[in-house]
């Protein structure tokens, strides 16, 4: 993260980091343009952060594997049978992920996580309850880095510009098993522009790019079965635009609705000098401050780390925050593109959730919110977003198992399907529920 070269952003000529500021200086660098791993993806009111590449989100996330509470489950997907998702599901999609959880001895004696223990600590001085939180980050492999067995990731400031070791992400899991069939072929650096019915299924338009951008080829290919899974920003971009240019009119009105942000903001304090938080951070969060059942600040909120070589003495948190705002993607005629309806003015709710926490730990520690990682004189992260959700709700846009009211043989099964909040952080969700989907899928329809 503080060396990043072409390889790090989606064909950019400069960094987007999430942190973007610190003691009065930006910290994001000019590059080549190169299609590199993550993308911040601009609309009028938030920058949605995605993965590109084979792996997708995986490969850029900090890898916590959060199974959902329960009750909120059962609020958000109430079509879903909970007891089947707890009972197979979600045990299915974290074996296959690869979920782990960290050794709390060694948590608790290393320098690594100093600034998760800082940041339990001042949570549960003002009265909040803490958690380790699982991932998808071999926590083995993570203490021979320590130890200087294997070549360091996750604790030489690799995340969100990917990992050359130590993450199971989906690349090494879900995806080496589908290659293994030999019944997998992959291509990359093709960008899907159309799908219109034709005969018994559809054709399907691609561009191909090359490292820079440029489109060098279009094709077009016949498919049986369509299954959309370019995540919750593309794949509703993609149907929203079909059903207004007319090449799948039938589309449920629907399609485009129910998106969120997870409730995502981001904030900083300052603590004092006796509560350092390490020079040396592990980059892959393992503990989150659980406030979720308080109605007046319902908030998850990960300790973060903020890798940067020096001690800051800085206590970061992504908050996922229980907002229900909620926008929709539009087609634009007059560009040819889509738009998100999101709005700054759209955050105020999880900001005051947020602040509801964070005041009463500043308080009780004497501390003060930082100002200058998101800008200039900005104390909330409220920009952007890590955790995109909804455009295609399940049994809205599409039946109860993500088939496309309106068209035999397409199919959704990624983040779009779910409404706009998970409570926690996505991935486990969106992957049972694949699961759950593609079960029924293969039972009924293949």
């Amino acid at each position: 993260m503080l060396s990043p070269d072409k390889r790090s952003t989606w064909l950019a000529t400069r960094t987007e980091q999430p942190v973007s500021n610190f003691m009065g200086f930006g910290i994001n660098k000019n590059i080549e343009k190169y299609v590199g791993i993550l993308d911040a993806e601009k609309f009028a009111g938030i920058k949605v952060y995605q993965g590109r590449g084979v792996g997708g989100g995986s490969l850029v996330n900090g890898g916590m594997a959060v199974t959902p509470k329960r009750a909120w489950f059962e609020e958000i997907l109430p079509s879903v049978d909970a007891n089947e998702m707890y009972n197979t599901f979600f045990p299915r999609a974290n074996t296959t992920l690869g979920v782990n959880n960290i050794d709390q001895a060694w948590f608790e004696s290393t320098p690594w996580y100093q600034f998760a223990r800082t940041g339990r600590k001042t949570a549960q001085r003002s009265g909040f309850a803490t958690t380790f939180v699982p991932n998808v980050y071999d926590f083995e492999y993570m203490k021979k880095e320590a130890a200087g067995q294997v070549p360091k990731s996750s604790l030489a400031g690799e995340v969100i510009y990917g990992n050359h070791a130590g993450k199971r992400s989906l690349d090494k899991t879900y995806l080496a098993q589908a290659a293994a069939t030999g019944k997998l072929t992959i291509t990359t650096l093709h960008r899907v522009t159309k799908v219109v019915p034709a005969g018994a299924g559809y054709d399907v338009t691609m561009e191909q790019i090359d490292e820079t951008g440029n489109v060098i080829a279009t094709k077009t290919i016949g498919a049986d079965k369509v299954f959309f899974a370019a995540g919750s920003v593309g794949t509703s971009k993609l149907l929203v635009a079909m059903k207004a240019q007319g090449h799948l009119p039938n589309l449920s009105s629907e399609v485009g609705e129910g998106w969120g942000n997870n409730g995502n903001i981001m904030v900083g304090r300052a603590n004092h000098m006796w509560d350092a938080t390490g020079k040396n951070q592990a980059t892959i969060p393992t503990m989150g401050i659980d406030n979720w059942s308080d109605p007046a600040a319902p908030i998850f909120a990960e300790i973060a780390p903020l890798p940067a070589g020096l001690e800051t003495y800085v206590s970061l948190y992504l908050a996922i925050t229980k907002n229900p705002e909620r926008a929709r993607f539009s087609f634009n005629s007059g560009t040819g593109k889509v738009d998100l309806s999101w709005t700054v003015a759209q955050n105020a709710k999880g900001i005051a959730m947020t602040k509801g926490v964070f005041d009463k730990i500043n308080k009780k520690e004497g501390t003060i919110y930082r100002t200058d990682l998101f800008g200039v004189t900005k104390t909330w992260g409220d920009e952007f977003t890590y955790h995109p959700l909804g455009g295609c709700i399940l049994n809205k846009a599409t039946d109860n198992h993500g088939r496309l009211n309106g068209y035999q043989g397409l199919y959704v099964m990624d983040g779009a399907l779910v409404p706009g909040n998970t409570g926690v952080n996505p991935f486990v969700t969106i992957t049972a529920l694949a699961e759950r989907n593609i079960a029924n899928i293969i039972g009924s329809d293949m």
